[in-house]
């Protein structure tokens, strides 16, 4: 038998050449042995070494034809049942998918070892280690930094500009400020607001600037519009000194008038600012021309190119953001990350009933997969043991179980010479002993 050429380098081939030699150098030694025994005259002990060494020979070369007959056929004769590794290469490929197939991948024998296995529990005891949970970390960061990278970044603002104007268009804009303004009157606190705000224009009002400055207005208004009046008035007194008289009075007036509305809770200013309000609501979720005009504002500003703008950068920013991030040793995301998976790892071991959840999950899983797997990987062993080259399946099988062959061969010389020496005392010692 020889190994093919390409598998030289193989650490199997010296030990298999070995016994090779070992076997073939005792066939030798047989066939010496006999031709020693025969020029003798085989009398005597050589009738003995003839015997042995004959029966030896015949041992090794029938052993010897048994085992070659297995990978090729004996000096390359055509003789019927040799080489019957290559011949039956299909039938051994079926065979072996077929045990991988029963024997490793049956359904109800992966399911029992796995809920021997309790993954859930081997999954928080290997999580929950620190330096299993940095390591899985490191390595999701560094995924992830080679996923950004290949990112297409003009597919990915598309997508972006895409959703997000998808959204707003989707968003029913007047219907939802109609139920954030009813949300925000519920229990009267609208009228608060109405209050507060009443508060402040009664500060800004009592203010002597500002009162300076509602009578510079009304004096040049006036001086505008009755410039001759003004003239004519200002000989009898001064129109300035006029206009700061009524800003004083007026601001006066309607600071009286803000205290009676926020002291009358049926004051007629409260009731019209209550019926607008309510009807305001109603008409943004019932009036169609409220209603269109609110999403022609909404629509206006989804395409304002300060908006696009801001969208198109948007995902800028963020993947600038996350790739300063996930570069640094200290990651807030690795660091959440590793957190997380320590958190997890605790919550198995404390948790049974996550562990049960867990567990059966992985095993219907596992029964699905294992389904579709089984006839998957089944016929994948099959092809490929028979796309396999029949010289090089033959040296591969060689290698593996050639060695111990050669111990067939071995056994059979020195076993076929022991036979042969009981044999030859049987046919000369015990025979003449027998009644004639």
């Amino acid at each position: 038998m020889s190994v093919e050429p390409v598998l030289s380098e193989d650490p199997r081939v010296k030990p298999l050449r070995r016994m090779q030699a070992l076997a073939l150098g005792l066939l030798m030694l047989a066939i010496a042995g006999l031709v020693l025994s025969h020029w003798m005259g085989a009398r005597g002990p050589w009738a003995w070494t003839r015997a042995f060494c004959e029966a030896a020979a015949v041992g090794a070369l029938a052993d010897w034809f048994a085992v070659v007959a297995l990978f090729r056929r004996p000096g390359g004769l055509p003789i019927p049942h040799t080489a019957i590794i290559p011949a039956s290469k299909g039938r051994i490929a079926d065979s072996l998918a077929s045990f991988v197939r029963d024997h490793f991948l049956d359904p109800a024998t992966l399911l029992s070892k796995l809920s021997v296995f309790d993954p859930a529990a081997r999954l928080g005891q290997w999580i929950s280690q620190p330096e299993q949970a940095r390591q899985i970390s490191a390595s999701a960061r560094a995924m992830a930094l080679e996923a950004l990278d290949l990112l297409d970044e003009a597919a990915v603002r598309q997508a972006i500009h895409r959703f997000v104007v998808a959204k707003v268009r989707a968003w029913d804009a007047s219907s939802l400020g109609g139920d954030v303004l009813g949300l925000l009157t519920r229990d009267g606190r609208h009228h608060d607001l109405l209050n507060a705000a009443l508060v402040n224009l009664g500060h800004y009002l009592d203010n002597p600037e500002t009162r300076h400055k509602l009578s510079t207005l009304m004096v040049k208004h006036a001086r505008t519009e009755w410039p001759k009046i003004i003239k004519a008035v200002n000989l009898v007194k001064s129109v300035d000194d006029l206009g700061d008289n009524l800003a004083d009075r007026l601001a006066l007036a309607v600071i009286n008038e803000m205290r009676e509305v926020m002291a009358e809770p049926d004051h007629p200013v409260r009731l019209q600012y209550e019926d607008w309000l309510q009807g305001f609501i109603e008409r943004l979720k019932a009036d169609p021309a409220l209603i269109d005009r609110v999403n022609e504002i909404k629509l206006r500003i989804i395409e304002h190119p300060a908006v696009l703008d801001y969208v198109h950068g948007l995902w800028t920013e963020i993947h600038a953001a996350l790739k300063r991030d996930l570069a640094q040793e200290d990651s807030a995301l690795g660091r959440h990350l590793e957190q997380g998976l320590l958190r997890l790892g605790r919550q198995l071991a404390e948790d049974p009933g996550l562990r049960e959840a867990i567990n059966s999950h992985v095993l219907s899983a596992a029964d699905k997969l294992s389904g579709t797997l089984r006839n998957t990987l089944t016929n994948h062993i099959a092809t490929t043991v028979k796309g396999w080259d029949e010289r090089q399946l033959v040296a591969q099988i060689e290698l593996s179980v050639g060695r111990d062959l050669q111990f067939i061969r071995i056994n059979g010389t020195v076993v076929g010479g022991l036979v042969g020496v009981v044999l030859h005392a049987l046919m000369t010692l015990a025979l003449p002993l027998l009644p004639g």
